[in-house]
């Protein structure tokens, strides 16, 4: 038999890519997300059959009597929780509904989750935004500083998570990916967002000047490490996945308009800076890659041209979607 994992937040970026490299690696997946599955150009487990998955379309907010039903009649070894309220500067405008889900909800699944014995491994996906604006290289053991709701959040949940570690022995293990790209990505986000401004003639705003630096890392290589945590790692462990190159945003998108040949001065216009926005996240990986035997395989350029070809391949669809982000509470 199989090992069985359930993915929250299956139809998420991250819990999408997720559920398809868990799929490829033979194991069997139930996915649960609120929403019902978008288009198949967002979900890459949909462009080949998939016999070992099912989707539940339940809201962790208001459903979590169905959800653990599901749970306790499937009995996964592996439960992966990608669900979350996730963008930053948007947490300013409604900060409780941040609240709601990112602790209160969360908290409330946990809680029924640690009296599943048969529960192997909890993995919960964090973020590196609870450690704030930093310098240098950031290890897993950095001081919390969150400086946005959003980020407030996470971090809150995650310390709750540490208590059940210690008083229940809940078997939860953290990842903190950095910045994740790739083909199906929300379109609001950065470099879909880049590719498709360069493809349709709009002009990309670079908030602040586009100075903030990142870690880019492909979806790919975070659903593999992600899967090591699942299998590997020891409960109250934190991971990160990173690579070990930082880059500015007006570079990337500099980058991207080489790629796509077009001239990066007429496609873009510089605007103010976005409230409390951190200006560094330098992910220490070398945990991961002690510990688990990860390491990332595929480069920003590598990356980027796949995203290229993705949006250029379905711009007809693409093109027609809403390009800003859309608040759900």
């Amino acid at each position: 038999m199989p090992k069985k994992i359930v993915v929250i937040g299956s139809n998420s970026f991250s819990g999408s890519h997720f559920t398809d490299f868990a799929l490829e690696a033979g194991l069997a997946v139930v996915g649960i997300s609120r929403s019902p599955e978008p288009l198949a150009v967002f979900l890459p487990y949909k462009t080949r059959p998939r016999a070992n998955f099912k989707f539940y379309q339940l809201d962790l907010n208001r459903d979590l009597d169905a959800i653990m039903g599901v749970v306790r009649e499937f009995r996964p070894d592996y439960v992966v929780n990608f669900a979350a309220q996730g963008m930053v500067a948007e947490s300013w405008l409604t900060p409780e509904h941040w609240f709601q889900t990112n602790v209160v909800a969360n908290v409330k699944l946990h809680d029924q989750l640690r009296r599943c014995a048969f529960l192997k491994k909890y993995v919960h996906v964090s973020t590196p935004e609870v450690y704030g604006n930093c310098t240098g290289m950031v290890r897993e053991n950095t001081n919390y500083q969150p400086s946005t709701p959003y980020a407030v959040s996470r971090a809150a949940a995650d310390m709750s998570l540490k208590t059940f570690c210690q008083a229940y022995h809940f078997p939860v293990v953290f990842t903190r990916p950095a910045n994740v790209y790739g083909p199906g990505q929300q379109l609001y986000r950065i470099i879909p967002r880049t590719i498709l401004f360069f493809l349709t003639g709009r002009k990309l705003q670079l908030h602040g000047g586009g100075v903030s630096v990142r870690s880019f890392i492909h979806i790919r290589d975070v659903a593999d490490g992600t899967l090591r945590v699942a299998r590997q790692g020891k409960p109250g462990e934190i991971f990160h996945f990173a690579t070990s190159r930082a880059i500015a945003i007006r570079d990337l998108a500099a980058m991207i308009a080489e790629q796509m040949r077009v001239p990066f001065a007429d496609h873009v216009e510089v605007v103010g800076d976005r409230l409390g926005k951190d200006n560094a996240y330098l992910l220490d990986t070398a945990k991961a890659r002690a510990q688990l035997g990860w390491s990332d395989t595929i480069s920003l350029e590598q990356g980027v041209a796949d995203t290229i070809r993705w949006v250029t391949d379905n711009l007809k669809v693409l093109k027609e979607l809403p390009l800003n982000y859309i608040h759900k509470p």
